[in-house]
């Protein structure tokens, strides 16, 4: 499993159009295969970054599943709407892969 982290430099005067742009993806990702973790908008400290999160089993998953994305109505609008707003002033995409599990609670 890995998780792609999605790293946007927003523009501070548009965040309503971020949230209506992340509202979307809560749409669209689960719908074209991946397992959406969630969209994170800036509340303190930073006001220009943001994130995308999700979980896709392999890159050969996330091929089949960008596939999908690009032909899914709402997916192809929301891309369209971020060129035209502008609010996206760059973005950087991770895949990480989770090393720590498994978790346990510490004794209290």
């Amino acid at each position: 499993m890995l998780t792609c982290v999605i790293k946007y430099h927003i523009d501070p005067t548009k965040k309503k159009a971020f949230a209506e742009y992340a509202r979307n993806w809560g749409q669209s990702i689960p719908r074209c295969g991946a397992d959406l973790i969630g969209y994170f908008a800036p509340h303190e400290g930073s006001s220009t970054l943001a994130y995308g999160i999700y979980n896709i089993a392999s890159l050969s998953e996330y091929e089949v599943y960008r596939t999908r994305l690009a032909t899914d109505v709402l997916g192809r609008q929301n891309y369209e709407f971020a060129q035209k707003e502008k609010f996206i002033l760059r973005e950087d995409r991770t895949f990480l892969k989770l090393v720590s599990a498994p978790h346990t609670k510490g004794e209290t």
